[in-house]
């Protein structure tokens, strides 16, 4: 944890943006520190090294400049890496069950993605894939990116105010972020079960 602290400290605004654009802009971003970025984040800002007004603008901004890049990713390479018939990871029923997704659950897909991790890397590109209308998942983006770009920097910053030394348990609270993010996930793949 100390070397993402010391990571957020050398690069600051332009580090939080840059992660947070390849994270959910580039496929191999999935391995990239997302909801723990954004508490740490939070949690300096709360100590004063760094701007809750910054640390948003950052976030928010690479997270929609990172999803519509992946958009257009999906979108244009998409196509040709699932024609392969005999491909093993990408096959083309799979951009079939990729629409009938977004068409069902479009916009709670994108603005849900963003508080899962991997699946928020994935989304965007997926969505170009599908050929989801861009104007739909500009809009969706956008609201998916303030709502995690302002709520976890934010509430960080808040508990960070309110409680002493709340930084050393950075990995807990992270954990626990991802437990509460992953329950509508797991709600919404059970009612599709039940409903198959």
């Amino acid at each position: 944890m100390d070397s993402l602290v010391h990571s957020i400290l050398a690069f600051s605004y332009v580090g939080i943006f840059l992660i947070v654009f390849a994270e959910t802009g580039l496929l191999l971003g999935f391995f990239l520190p997302g909801d723990s970025l954004l508490i740490t984040a939070g949690l300096l800002a709360a100590s004063g090294d760094l701007s809750l007004g910054g640390v948003i603008v950052a976030v928010v901004a690479g997270g929609i400049l990172g999803c519509i890049s992946g958009y257009f990713i999906g979108q244009r390479f998409g196509p040709a890496v699932f024609r392969n018939q005999e491909s093993r990871f990408f096959k083309p029923e799979y951009v079939t069950q990729a629409e009938k997704f977004f068409e069902q659950y479009g916009w709670q897909s994108v603005v849900l993605a963003r508080f899962v991790p991997i699946v928020r890397t994935l989304v965007p590109t997926l969505a170009g894939v599908s050929r989801m209308p861009l104007g739909v998942f500009t809009a969706y983006n956008v609201l998916g990116a303030l709502l995690w770009g302002v709520s976890l920097p934010a509430l960080a910053y808040y508990f960070g105010k309110l409680i002493p030394n709340l930084d050393r348990y950075v990995l807990l609270i992270v954990a626990v972020v991802l437990v509460v993010s992953v329950i509508p996930v797991v709600v919404k793949v059970m009612q599709a079960r039940r409903g198959a």
